[in-house]
């Protein structure tokens, strides 16, 4: 199984260092979760894994199965398999869900196979329906331009469905819960583990331990001051939303 491996990476944003020299695997199969206090990095760490331009990296290296993702732009990380879900999905007025999807799944395909066509109308539409089902949502949102008035909860299902469509081999999950109510944080969660399986590697950015108590992570991890200072099973999660962090000052970085 492929695993993602960072290494002693090292990450500034306008000249101030965020990651300091983070090591973390997240191997196919598993659900890993990283909580952590406010400002700590763990959006950082999110947007670099997937190349965004204002976060630079210093020191380290990613890969994916030996690949070097640091050496691809973001299209070609999607490409190898690395999927991100946004913590605040932007709208993207003149493009319905569905042909986002289409394209964005007939460009994974091409860069397999050069000569691949493009998945048919047909094939499209039913992979499409039997994954709106599964997220319980209403198939007309397909026709309707990406996250353009959509609410909190609706544009993180369009988040996981892209996850499902896509089928990444790590998917990264910035804040998934964050805005939800209840129901939508059980229906998000309900087609996160359905979509679970021993190809995919999640890994989950969250504040609370309500997500957790759905998708019920193999590992969490603690994040302060851009390192990983802690490393423990689901009980951790437990604790630290009793306790806080004020326990944790003095663990050492890894």
């Amino acid at each position: 199984m492929a695993s993602l491996k960072i290494e002693n990476l090292s990450v500034n944003a306008e000249d101030q260092p965020i990651l300091k020299r983070l090591n973390l695997e997240i191997p196919q199969g598993e659900v890993h979760a990283i909580m952590g206090p406010n400002g700590t990095g763990k959006s950082t760490l999110a947007y670099t894994l997937m190349g965004h331009p204002r976060y630079i990296i210093t020191r380290g290296r990613v890969t994916l199965n030996g690949t070097d993702l640091l050496a691809l732009p973001p299209e070609d990380r999607s490409k190898q398999g690395v999927f991100l879900a946004f913590q605040y999905p932007v709208a993207v007025p003149g493009v319905t869900v569905a042909n986002f999807l289409r394209t964005a799944i007939n460009a994974h395909r091409k860069s397999k196979d050069p000569g691949d066509k493009g998945i048919s109308i047909l094939e499209f539409r039913n992979s499409l329906i039997e994954k709106m089902k599964l997220l319980q949502m209403d198939p007309s949102m397909a026709g309707r331009y990406l996250n353009e008035g959509f609410s909190g909860g609706e544009k993180k299902r369009v988040e996981i469905l892209q996850m499902a469509m896509l089928e990444p081999r790590i998917a990264i999950l910035d804040e998934t819960d964050s805005g939800l109510d209840i129901d939508a944080l059980r229906i998000v969660s309900e087609g996160i583990n359905t979509l679970k399986n021993e190809n995919l590697g999640i890994l989950i950015i969250t504040h609370y331990q309500r997500i957790l108590d759905y998708l019920k992570p193999d590992v969490v991890h603690v994040m302060v001051d851009g390192r990983i200072i802690m490393t423990e099973g689901p009980g951790l999660a437990n604790r630290i939303e009793k306790e806080g962090y004020e326990w944790l000052k003095g663990s050492e970085s890894k």
